[in-house]
């Protein structure tokens, strides 16, 4: 591999989209197991039935996690928005497993390549699953990364504890992995603190594709990150889907960054996923009410037309109603909405979770 630098990853020119094709001396790895495993796309990856994640708290029980089911397919990118406190890194934790202790309340299940994850016992989800076929980018990359350790150790370590691979073939597949990313290799030898804000993400971004794992969660990758860097990052992520077939769980509450990567969005509320639909209806022609005032809240660059507010807020995790929990901020609230509704299946493989789309109110 040379050992000539790229252009700084957080200069105003943007990722190259052709840098691994035109590189000769690149050639992505794949494990035999994985190589097996990886099937075709379109095939079903990752289906979650019925999850649930509650917290026990003084004040009571949180349900932050509450009745979620959703599948995605290989190389497809999920995105999984909703506002702050709805949930969405609780589910992270659920698919993880890494929970903690105040745990009131844990179940569902899991199928992972056709494999029922949910079925393994902790230390074999953590040998097995965990960072081997499913890993993660933490929300805050600072946070991610220990202070006094050489980024190239840590992003190196998930294939010596996992594979089992001495330090010098881990520290070849690292290098390999930062030159994927945007990184110069000499960066191995860096402290994160001699690293900008998106030289971490991508060193940490590194660090959950260093195993070729299946599938990668991005817990609000770009969150703490300028408008430029959020856009290179982004552009990253998508040159990884299309050349290397990864697929992804993005986690955030951008609208605008979700609509970057998405294939699929699943749009959580209180809890619960209240819409989820193919990227192309979700963005031009929203289902549920929720998700029609949230797309309608989006300033818009070549429109006159003002955001619009969505009234009221979010019902407490610790107190939430027996109905439609979106029910007190909806336009559209009749009296069914006492009750809570099921995701309901709509045309082109889309689902609402909505009295609206019955069968009884769609014949009325």
């Amino acid at each position: 591999m040379s050992n000539t630098p790229p252009v700084h990853p957080d200069a105003s020119q943007q990722p190259r989209g052709d840098v691994l094709a035109d590189d000769p001396s690149y050639a992505p790895r794949q494990s035999g197991a994985e190589s097996a495993a990886s099937g075709a796309a379109g095939e079903t990856l990752l289906r979650v039935e019925n999850m649930h994640l509650h917290y026990r708290t003084q004040r009571g029980v949180v349900r932050a996690v509450d009745g979620i089911s959703f599948e995605m397919k290989r190389n497809e990118a999920l995105v999984v928005l909703g506002e702050s406190g709805c949930g969405k890194t609780s589910l992270t934790k659920a698919l993880l497993r890494t929970l903690p202790r105040n745990v009131a309340h844990f179940s569902g299940k899991v199928t992972l390549a056709g494999e029922e994850i949910s079925e393994l016992s902790e230390e074999q989800f953590r040998r097995t699953v965990r960072w081997s076929r499913i890993s993660m980018v933490m929300q805050a990359a600072m946070n991610a990364l220990n202070p006094v350790v050489r980024v190239g150790e840590q992003v190196a370590e998930p294939l010596r504890v996992h594979n089992g691979w001495s330090r010098e073939k881990s520290r070849e597949r690292a290098a390999e992995v930062f030159h994927l990313v945007g990184l110069p290799a000499d960066f191995l030898n860096r402290y994160p603190f001699e690293l900008s804000g998106g030289m971490r993400q991508r060193a940490v971004l590194a660090m959950a594709l260093v195993t070729d794992p299946l599938l990668v969660i991005l817990d609000e990758p770009t969150s703490a990150l300028d408008v430029l860097t959020q856009a290179n990052i982004m552009n990253v992520l998508k040159r990884i889907k299309r050349e290397m077939g990864t697929s992804f769980i993005l986690i955030t509450h951008d609208v605008a960054t979700s609509s970057e990567l998405a294939d699929r969005v699943a749009l959580m509320y209180a809890g619960q996923i209240v819409e989820d639909s193919p990227a192309q209806h979700y963005f031009t022609d929203p289902a549920h009410p929720y998700t029609k005032l949230l797309m309608a809240s989006v300033p818009r660059l070549r429109e006159v037309v003002e955001p619009e507010h969505i009234p009221g807020q979010p019902p407490s995790l610790l107190e939430l109603p027996e109905g439609c929990r979106f029910a007190d901020r909806c336009p559209s609230r009749h009296e069914r909405c006492g009750a809570n509704p099921e995701l309901q299946s709509l045309p082109d493989n889309r689902k609402a979770r909505c009295w609206l789309f019955t069968e009884e109110a769609q014949s009325t």
